[in-house]
């Protein structure tokens, strides 16, 4: 199944922690804001959810619906055993619209494990990708990169690591901008045969790629990730989750540090209205609600995952990359994308 080019957007409106009144506020900001973007359909209980379109003015807006779903996955839920006791919820009826051709992306805020599980189970693979990985947009010197997979696909094999690339390139060259991406694999060390039998074989793989489907620029190394020598960062899903949790952790930290060191005496406080319009430069490039959330790739659907935490504005760009998902065909790269790749992959002399 490949997506309509005309854009659907089913949004798991009981998914966020903020609640589905956060769900509709950012509902209103798309439709008003997002190019091109054609339908919205909220999914969720529908008497929560019609009293807060009524009250955001949205109630009879053409291009915006309520599908019923009486139940809700919450972050506490198992993923494996929501998914069999929850069938009405919101999540999975998103989902199911989705798999049955009535929306083209489905965009949640819920639990990260149940959305990747019901995901894979109902949408199946693309044909060549043995498994869908998260791919997120993290801030790195003047720029941004993708980093592919985050926690989707902990125990990889060689030959998911060059899918990987394949999915990140692709998902880099829609949401970034750059015409021919380059590839980095995350190790220990850049010098040959160090690393894990994982990376050396991953590492031998896409040099057979290289210059095809993907721009390898070899091995980095953990401090080399934030520099600009590359545009995807390939790793395990294992791997990918600590990093993007230990990143998260550590911005967290330092926005702490910096906010209680400017905040000790009164010349330091202005010194900060000095130096505002650089820290809120700062600000905007390391902000997370810029790019939304992390699609899950390689999936028969789309599916986009956002942050549980999301405002409106993060749910809304959320939704703006969900709708360029569609509009620019991005399964239909992909399956080009690793057909080649599996071609110079498995039948290699």
């Amino acid at each position: 199944m490949l997506e309509p080019k005309s854009s659907c957007i089913a949004i798991d409106a009981m998914g966020s922690d903020k609640g589905p009144a956060e769900i509709v506020a950012a509902t209103k900001l798309a439709v008003e804001k997002v190019p091109d973007l054609r339908r919205v359909i909220l999914v969720g209980d529908e008497s929560i959810l019609k009293p807060l379109l009524e009250k955001e003015g949205l109630s009879s807006h053409p291009d915006i619906s309520v599908f019923h779903a009486s139940e809700v996955i919450t972050m506490d839920d198992k993923p494996l055993v929501a998914l069999k006791k929850k069938k009405d919820a919101s999540m999975l009826r998103a989902i199911e619209l989705v798999k049955n051709g009535d929306a083209s992306c489905v965009v949640s805020c819920g639990n990260t494990g149940s959305l990747m599980a019901a995901g894979t189970i109902k949408l199946r693979t693309l044909d060549g990708v043995d498994r869908p990985a998260l791919a997120t947009v993290m801030p790195r010197k003047r720029g941004h990169f993708v980093l592919i997979d985050a926690g989707a696909n902990p125990t990889a094999k060689a030959e998911h690591l060059v899918h990987n690339a394949v999915l990140g390139s692709d998902y880099c060259r829609l949401v970034l901008g750059k015409k021919d991406p380059k590839v980095g694999l995350m190790t220990i060390g850049t010098e040959e045969g160090k690393g894990t039998d994982l990376v050396n074989q991953a590492h031998t793989l896409l040099k057979r790629v290289d210059g095809h489907q993907i721009n390898y620029a070899g091995l980095i190394e953990g401090f080399q990730t934030f520099e600009e020598g590359v545009d995807v960062v390939v790793c395990d899903g294992f791997t990918g989750n600590i990093l993007l949790k230990a990143c998260e952790s550590l911005f967290m930290l330092l926005k702490g540090f910096v906010t209680e060191e400017i905040q000790a005496n009164i010349l330091r406080k202005m010194g900060y209205l000095l130096s505002k319009g650089a820290f809120d430069a700062i600000k905007t490039q390391l902000n997370p609600e810029r790019y939304g959330g992390a699609p899950l790739l390689g999936l028969k659907g789309n599916v986009l995952k956002a942050h549980g935490s999301s405002n409106k504005e993060a749910i809304m760009n959320a939704i703006r990359i969900a709708n360029e998902i569609v509009s620019n065909e991005l399964n239909r790269h992909i399956l080009e994308d690793i057909e080649k790749a599996n071609n110079l992959i498995y039948n290699a002399e």
